[in-house]
């Protein structure tokens, strides 16, 4: 008899009792991951009347998987540049939560005499509030086209991103068991190097790569690539220094902005649910009901300080970032759960062994329980807000009720804003590959030279190699947008501006010119002085070379191609919303995308017979279909099952119209076997109704649903019959239809 690897017993157990509790909690409406961990209780060693894994081992090696793959996946759903279109608001109220909830939990975990690095971990679990629960309850509360739900999911957007920061800065305190300030800006100034690096490359090389070899990418080869891509990734990042978690992430950051972003994620999503599933199991298998027995009052107390927390600090920081009082309490109470990422940062401390076993068993309780509770936190956010409306003064309500302060035009932008922030950005970018690239040449290729030839012909050599690789990224630092409209604006308003303009070249200048100082001084006996004559001469001849111009415009070019390429994508096939969605955000009004049900009773009906704008008070801005926008429809345009539709209207109107719309269905009958085709044949007597009627006029299709397929006299047999062939009596009449109306028919034919 065969024997199998323990690690196969493990699996069938662990996925067997996973299917089984997760259908329990379909059933019951409970979001899957709380099913997963139970399932993971069930199979635990704690639980002595079930069966139980016997190499947990093994299965933490899976579980340490699928934290590579949901962080993957969480990272191709991420995409830096929403970062940077959301504005200020969403990144105050995410660093006002992460930062008020991190202090709460350690604040927290020193009230219960814990040590710091189990403080600091657990205020680092109740920072994060849970993506999927927060998704889930939205959706099955009919809130996602709620004007406070979209900067609540922009806010998760950020949670995850500062998540992972958070979760590197927490690796970092753990190996060096030191907790001065220096330390932590120290460990983030390196971790925004190496992010920025990282992404900067990748989106040149890996759309690059994609590109090139499109046409040999099927399915398969594109998991395998992404995948493999992806540990590569990992690899790279533990050797900076860094968990596997960043490194996935990372590099499913850099697979966002390709247009095989939607691709990959279908491809990997199996997987992900897969080792996701793993992940959760293992998690579960960590509770020990004699933990939790031990530590009740923590889990009591821990519970009620996300709930309390997340309702006043989220309220707080949702206040900060421009919503009114309403919106920002809705926000708030949203968030008052822990969810995955927090089992990801104390899978972290348990596998870094700088948090006690206790902590892990403690968190799971408390995400279960909160998980509950989030739905009863949603619905009781209106009630909270209209205690605080009779508790505190009307000119106070009536001050925070204003209209949100971060949501003004911005038309009137500066130039001098605009262009000073353009000219940061393109100089820290590409001042972070120049450096990247000095160390790589300085630290890795000048030993080697060296040691080919001799020890100052490999100095040169490797110094003038290093600033040609250099000239294309550091003339765009001085010369980038020079000619720019923002540029020319000020050049020609006032000539108090032209000064100050120069001025910018010039520090430009300066600070290319000190990078090929540092190469030159870096390898060169000569003194200081000479050292930085030569590098201001040599920057002035990357100024003025054609060449190096022509090349440094189409690395730029490959880059933004590369960088714009998802969005050029989705504009095609109608997947972004348009540029004025963000204009009504400013009023009471605001956009929101509703999917039509497949089983709509409105299919077919035309925007005029549905007259959305007289019953519900919205305005049917698009309708994508099929990939395409179909931008200010007409009003004889027709609905369809699956269509998605852009409406614009209030808060209440949006959630009134929606309501209408998903009870707007038909009934969908789930007896496959009523509805069976069958054909039949019948014969014409004299005595039939029908008989002398043409088949246009007996109504046998739309009166019974049958179809006459065919005629039979004698031994021939007719094909499809005209519209105006008559019934005779003998006829032989082939008909195809359901049983039901077949039998309807020949009722009535029989009379």
């Amino acid at each position: 008899m065969e024997h199998l690897p323990a690690l196969i017993n493990d699996l069938a157990l662990i996925l067997v009792l996973a299917g089984i509790v997760t259908l329990i909690f379909k059933r019951l409406r409970q979001p899957l991951v709380l099913g997963y961990i139970v399932a993971g209780f069930l199979a635990g060693p704690h639980l002595r009347i079930t069966p139980t894994v016997t190499d947990a081992a093994d299965i933490q090696t899976w579980a340490d998987i699928g934290v590579i793959f949901l962080m993957f996946t969480l990272g191709i759903e991420f995409s830096f540049k929403k970062i940077v279109k959301m504005g200020a608001g969403p990144v105050i109220a995410a660093v006002t939560i992460i930062s008020a909830m991190s202090m709460l939990g350690s604040s927290v975990g020193h009230m219960f005499g814990w040590g710091r690095m189990d403080s600091l971990f657990l205020g680092g679990m109740l920072a994060m509030s849970s993506t999927t629960i927060i998704y889930k309850a939205f959706d099955d509360m009919k809130l996602r086209s709620q004007k406070f739900a979209e900067g609540v999911l922009s806010v998760l957007v950020l949670e995850d991103i500062l998540g992972i920061l958070l979760m590197v800065i927490l690796s970092t305190l753990a190996a060096s068991k030191e907790f001065d300030g220096m330390t932590v800006v120290d460990s983030l100034m390196r971790l925004l190097f190496y992010l920025s690096l990282l992404f900067l490359v990748g989106v040149f090389v890996v759309p690059l790569l994609l590109r090139k070899n499109r046409k040999w990418m099927s399915r398969e080869t594109l998991l395998i690539v992404s995948v493999g891509l992806c540990f590569a990734m990992v690899v790279l990042a533990v050797k900076l220094g860094y968990s596997a978690a960043f490194g996935a992430f990372m590099m499913g950051s850099i697979f966002a902005e390709t247009l095989e972003a939607d691709m990959i994620e279908k491809l990997i999503s199996p997987v992900k649910d897969m080792f996701g599933a793993v992940f959760f199991v293992s998690v579960g298998m960590l509770v020990d009901p004699a933990v939790l027995r031990e530590y009740w009052l923590p889990i009591v107390i821990i519970t009620l300080a996300i709930l309390v927390g997340q309702a006043i600090f989220g309220s707080v920081g949702f206040l900060l970032s421009g919503c009114n009082l309403k919106d920002a309490m809705q926000s708030g109470f949203s968030m008052a759960q822990i969810g995955e990422f927090a089992f990801i940062i104390a899978s972290l401390g348990t596998s870094l062994h700088v948090t006690g076993k206790f902590l892990y068993p403690i968190v799971v309780a408390v995400s279960v329980i909160t998980t509950f509770l989030t739905p009863y936190m949603i619905k009781g956010a209106p009630h909270a807000y209209r205690l605080v409306c009779h508790m505190l003064p009307a000119r106070l309500i009536a001050s925070l009720d204003r209209k949100p302060w971060q949501q003004r035009d911005t038309a009137r932008q500066s130039h001098w804003r605009s262009l000073l922030s353009s000219l940061v950005r393109q100089t820290l970018a590409y001042s972070v590959v120049s450096i990247a690239l000095m160390a790589i040449m300085l630290n890795f290729f000048l030993p080697l030279f060296r040691h080919i030839m001799t020890h100052w012909i490999g100095n040169a050599v490797c110094a003038l190699l290093t600033i040609a690789l250099l000239s294309p990224f550091l003339r765009a630092i001085i010369m980038r947008k020079n000619h720019s409209e923002d540029y020319k604006a000020l050049w020609y308003a006032r000539r108090g501006n032209r000064k100050y303009l120069a001025l910018t070249i010039v520090v430009r200048f300066l600070w290319a010119s000190t990078l090929v100082y540092y190469v030159i001084n870096y390898v060169s006996p000569f003194p200081s002085i000479l050292h930085f004559c030569v590098a201001m001469v040599l920057t002035l001849l990357m100024m003025r070379s054609r060449h190096i111009k022509l090349y440094s415009i189409a690395i730029e070019r490959i880059f933004f191609q590369n960088l714009r390429s998802r969005d050029l994508q989705a504009e095609v096939h109608g997947k972004i919303k348009p540029l004025y969605a963000s204009k009504l955000l400013s009023r009471e009004i605001h956009l929101a995308d509703l999917d039509v049900p497949e089983n709509t009773a409105w299919a077919g009906q035309s925007l005029a017979q549905l007259d959305f704008s007289h019953k519900y008070g919205v305005m049917v801005a698009s309708i994508l279909r099929g990939g395409v926008r179909h931008n200010i429809p007409a009003a004889t345009m027709e609905i369809y099952p699956g269509d998605r539709l852009e409406v614009i209207g209030s808060d209440d109107q949006l959630k009134n119209f929606a309501h209408r719309m998903s009870e707007a269905t038909e009934q969908i009958d789930f007896s496959p076997e009523k509805h069976e085709m069958v054909l039949k044949c019948i014969s014409i007597s004299p005595a039939s109704p029908i008989c002398g009627m043409t088949v246009a006029d007996s109504g046998i299709r739309e009166r019974y649903r049958c179809m006459i397929v065919g005629f039979e006299e004698g031994n021939e047999v007719l094909g499809l019959p005209s519209p105006s062939r008559r019934f005779r009596d003998g006829d032989l009449v082939w008909l195809v239809g359901e049983k039901a109306s077949l039998r309807h028919l020949i009722a009535d034919i029989a009379k």
